[in-house]
């Protein structure tokens, strides 16, 4: 299973810049906080950065973002795209799984689901959205979510449309 700085690092590098240019455009403190988590691991005080321009600071910081030491800045980088770009995603793989969610947020996950509607649920987000993107959220939702369904790791890891790198 990949965690998030390995996401970074695995999915396309055209995928990884629109994240980084939709956190930049959209969500500045979620943005400022991986520069100023880049910078802290680079040794740099953020205005470095701030003062490159802007295709040379997103190099670095991607780079940056795919070593594990700067895990926790990825995961809230992915989870601020994911929640605010493709929040209608979210919710139909929730609600495919009939579970209870706000916008595609869930308060408490069940410890386990059903095969049949977690195959369905993944077979809708397959048909609606680019696999590149429906595998960045399933990989980053087992990652981020105390549940780790064993069924879904399963799925990840034999469903080659779900592999990074693979995606049509």
């Amino acid at each position: 299973m990949l965690q998030s700085h390995e996401l970074l690092g695995f999915m396309s590098p055209a995928l990884a810049n629109d994240i980084l240019s939709f956190i930049f455009e959209s969500d500045k403190p979620a943005y400022k906080a991986a520069l100023a988590a880049v910078a802290e691991a680079k040794h740099v005080r953020p205005i470095f950065l701030e003062r490159q321009p802007r295709a040379e600071r997103h190099t670095a910081m991607l780079s940056a973002l795919t070593k594990p030491k700067l895990d926790g800045a990825a995961a809230a980088f992915i989870r601020a795209w994911l929640v605010k770009k493709h929040a209608a995603m979210l919710v139909d793989f929730l609600n495919a799984l009939e579970i209870k969610n706000e916008n595609g947020v869930v308060e408490d996950l069940p410890s386990t689901v059903d095969d049949v509607k977690l195959k369905a649920a993944v077979e809708i987000l397959l048909g609606k959205y680019p696999h590149e993107i429906v595998a960045v959220y399933l990989n980053a939702f087992n990652d981020m979510n105390a549940a780790g369904w064993a069924n879904l790791k399963t799925l990840l890891e034999s469903d080659a449309r779900l592999q990074l790198g693979n995606a049509a």
